[in-house]
Formats: C-alpha cells, structure tokens, sequence
C-alpha cells in the first residue's frame, strides 16, 4: 500500500468537497443529518454485528471493563447516536451568522461573519460514537471532516462510516465532506497530521500518548482535548450529604470518560466525619480508594496515595483522596496536577465558593454540581467534538460556534488608503 498516495487522495477529496459544504444550504445540511440517523435505526444490525468482532478482539486484548464499555455498541447506544444527529439538525446553524458591524468614520462599512474551519482531521480512541457525533457537528458547521478512529474500534468505525457517508451523500452533500482512514498503520497519522495543503486543524481525542505523539509530529494546527485529572475539593462548609452523593456520580457513573472525578481534596475540620461515610459507599461499588498518609488512618482498606496516583488520569473504578489543610491548599494542588478541565468544590460558603471559580485555572469550574456535566450535550450545544482544555480558539465542550471561524466582510464606496 502505498500510504503517501493514499493520505494524499483523502486530503484532495477533503478539501475539495470543504469548497461546496462551505456553501451548503441549511435545509440540505439538516436533510442530511436527518437521514443519516435513519441510516443508523435501519442499519443496526449490521452495525453490531461488526461491533461484536472488535469486542471480541478486545476480550481478547485484555482491554479493561471501563475501555469494552466505551466500546461496546447496542441498540440503545444506535438510538443515543441517531438522536443525537437529531438533535444537531435542530440547532441553529452557525454559518453566515453576524457577530459584530460597525462603520469606520472613512465610511468603510465592516462586519464580522461565522464560517467554516474548512477540513477537520478528527484521531479519536475506543469510542466509536464519536464517529457520528463528529461528523454530525462538523457537517452543520459547514466542514468536511477526515476520521481516524483507534484500531480497537475499526470495524465497527468502518460500518458506522459506511453507513453515515451513504446517508449523506443521498440528499446531495458533496462526496468527500465525510470520510473514513480505514486502515491502522500509524504511520497513516503521521501523514495525516502533516498534511497542511490540505487539512485546516487537527483535534485528538484520547489518552495522553495518543496527544503527546500528536503535538510532537504535527504540522496541521492542532486543538487538544480531552485529557482530564478532575478534582472535586469538599469544603469545611461543605454539605456532607450532597458532597457523597456528587462524587459518587462523578466517579462511578461513567468512570472511563474525561469528566469523571480522579481525585478528592478534603478539608480536615471534616475528614474524619465525612471519609467514612464516603468510603463505606465507595466500596459498595466497586471503588479502590488510594488516600493521603494523612488520611490512611481514617479510611479502612485504602492503599496509600503516591506522587504518581495525584498525575494520573485513572479512568476506571479508582479514586484518589487527600486531606488538606484549607481550600487555598486544595487550590495549589489543583494548579500542580490538573489539566485544565473540570474542577469543582462543594461548599455553603459563598465567599469560598467565588474564590474558587476566581482562581482555578479549568475550562469548567462548578459550585455544588457534578464534573460529569461538562458535556456538548449538557451544556445545550447538542453533541460535541471534544472537551478543550486549551486556550487558543476554544476552550471547553466544542460544539458547534467552537468548529467556526471568523472573517471580515467590507463594503466601501471607493476608498483608498491616504
């Protein structure tokens, strides 16, 4: 196989249909969503028939419980997919929209206007929805969008895709606007991320080995997600009662997604109070807890936290706990291993709880809620590419406004530059 000629061949058709989706009506756009999500209704046997292959192959790779739940595929995940395609034909559609106009005292009348990024390279893991979610946002922003999902997933990548371009291209979208890497080889990656004729950015989506190789060999502008230590600080003030029952969700409710809590901060006027309690529920479901020295004592069965368990993105059934000595404490621990994502405290104490969001440097900084809640969906965007943890261009769950650009409509009457 030769990889440049085929990299190479997907970039044209990339870039070429980017040229037409840029001009894509709203109706066409929705028309296409919608029957994609029929598509899916109809074709899901097929769809689980080749999703039970990469299962079995999992099972077979050893891969852990939370990463085959991640990619297990049934009817109820089809119906999820298909009505989050739904859902994002009735979003309104970002393109043409004005965000600002203004005159120049020359008379230059100038508006500001959303478009297209253009061509979206989207490298993803396990999760085989995210091939829908990401062609669904792209496509109703107007772009056209390259996948390369892991290899855990390709068959079950490869029948989603198949069955999502055929939908597409049904109702007029120009061929090329979704495609599908369909190989494995890494090497292909490389290719992909070096691709600037052709590709406008690149957004990862996984561990921190896929996004670490990422960065160091792309050329293409690339949009980091993903990638979430969570904390959640339980205040002295806090409420005992809603502190268990949000962490409980934050940990166990999906452990293997990036919003899911990995470590807790506790203030020590309430440790002993609140870590039993805490850890008998814990166990109950299935949860290894790894504490502090100072907390070892207080929690019975727990092994002791090292430096390496606060940096570690567990995602699975196992949680990180500390006792410290006040919230500007969980606040430096916070700033020393969090990667920008979701951090939350639980407190009654308004003065507290405002110091918190003025100070902690995260994409989504919540009082009294769950970091499970950082979500496209959640947030009303309808479903999403990714959570940036970045600065640049977008920060936070990526819908919709997040996969535009901007740029600068002017009208004059003859002006020159004097």
């Amino acid at each position: 196989m030769d990889y440049e000629t085929y990299i190479l061949n997907i970039g044209r058709r990339a870039k070429d249909s980017s040229r037409i989706m840029a001009t894509v009506n709203t109706d066409m756009k929705n028309n296409a969503l919608l029957n994609m999500a029929k598509a899916l209704v109809n074709n899901k046997d097929i769809i689980i028939k080749e999703n039970m292959k990469d299962m079995d192959l999992g099972l077979i790779n050893k891969l852990s419980a939370s990463m085959l739940d991640r990619l297990m595929i049934n009817d109820q995940r089809i119906e999820k997919m298909a009505d989050g395609l739904k859902n994002v034909a009735t979003l309104p559609d970002p393109i043409g929209e004005g965000v600002k106009r203004w005159k120049r005292p020359n008379d230059l009348d100038i508006s500001m206007v959303r478009v297209p990024l253009g061509v979206i390279g989207m490298i993803y893991e396990s999760r085989p929805n995210v091939t829908v979610d990401a062609a669904a946002l792209c496509i109703k922003a107007g772009n056209s969008i390259i996948l390369r999902g892991g290899k855990e997933a390709i068959n079950t990548n490869k029948a989603l895709a198949n069955v999502i371009i055929v939908a597409a291209t049904e109702v007029g979208l120009p061929k090329g606007c979704i495609q599908l890497i369909d190989m494995v080889d890494r090497e292909l990656v490389n290719k992909l991320v070096k691709l600037n004729d052709y590709v406008d950015v690149i957004i990862p989506r996984g561990g921190k080995g896929l996004k670490k190789a990422i960065i160091a060999n792309a050329t293409v502008p690339v949009i980091e997600t993903g990638s979430g230590i969570c904390h959640i600080y339980v205040d002295a003030d806090a409420d005992l009662k809603m502190a268990e029952k949000i962490i409980i969700n934050a940990k166990t409710q999906r452990p293997g997604v990036c919003n899911a809590v990995e470590t807790v901060l506790v203030h020590k006027n309430i440790a002993s109070e609140f870590l039993p309690k805490l850890a008998q529920r814990l166990y109950g479901l299935g949860v290894e807890i790894r504490i502090c020295e100072k907390g070892i004592k207080i929690i019975e069965g727990a092994k002791v936290a090292t430096q390496k368990d606060w940096a570690t993105e567990y995602l699975d059934l196992i949680l990180s706990i500390k006792v410290v000595d006040s919230m500007e404490d969980a606040i430096d621990h916070i700033f020393k291993y969090g990667t920008k994502h979701s951090e939350a405290i639980i407190t009654n104490n308004y003065t507290n709880s405002q110091k918190f969001l003025k100070e902690v440097d995260a994409s989504c900084v919540y009082v009294n809620a769950s970091t499970r809640f950082t979500d496209g969906a959640e947030f009303g965007f309808g479903a999403e590419i990714g959570i940036s943890n970045q600065k640049l261009h977008a920060r936070g769950p990526m819908g919709l406004v997040q996969l535009t650009t901007t740029k600068y409509l002017i009208y004059g009457e003859g002006q020159v530059r004097k």
